[in-house]
């Protein structure tokens, strides 16, 4: 196995169900605090069927961290780790989203389903 299919094997590409991203800051909130929700959720979600990447900034610099599960496209914002753990029961987990800490949604097209052709 090469370089490359190792590194997307160890990313868990072939099993993922969700891909999570996770604003760390600076400036939504602190890089500790995002550091710290970072480090809850790897463990959180180590043996699950879950991507997860982080990222310095969304762009939009208020109320982090900031949590965004796809495909689905479900915004969060205020994240703690107390907050994830209700997230991932019941989002992440059982598929509805903890509505009352949702900012945003967007799927960005990938809620539609993909037909192949029927032209040879």
């Amino acid at each position: 196995m090469d370089k490359l299919a190792k590194g997307i094997q160890k990313a868990g590409i072939p099993d993922a169900k969700k891909h999570l991203f996770i604003c760390l800051g600076p400036d939504c909130c602190s890089k500790k605090e995002g550091e710290v929700l970072w480090e809850f959720i790897k463990k959180r979600v180590k043996d699950l069927p879950v991507m997860r990447t982080k990222a310095a900034c969304f762009r939009i610099c208020r109320d982090g961290p900031l949590l965004v599960v796809y495909p689905d496209g479900t915004w969060y914002s205020k994240v703690t780790p107390a907050r994830f753990e209700r997230i991932l029961k019941e989002h992440i987990l059982g598929g509805q989203p903890v509505n009352e800490w949702v900012i945003a949604k967007n799927a960005l097209g990938c809620s539609a389903v993909v037909k192949p052709t029927d032209n040879p």
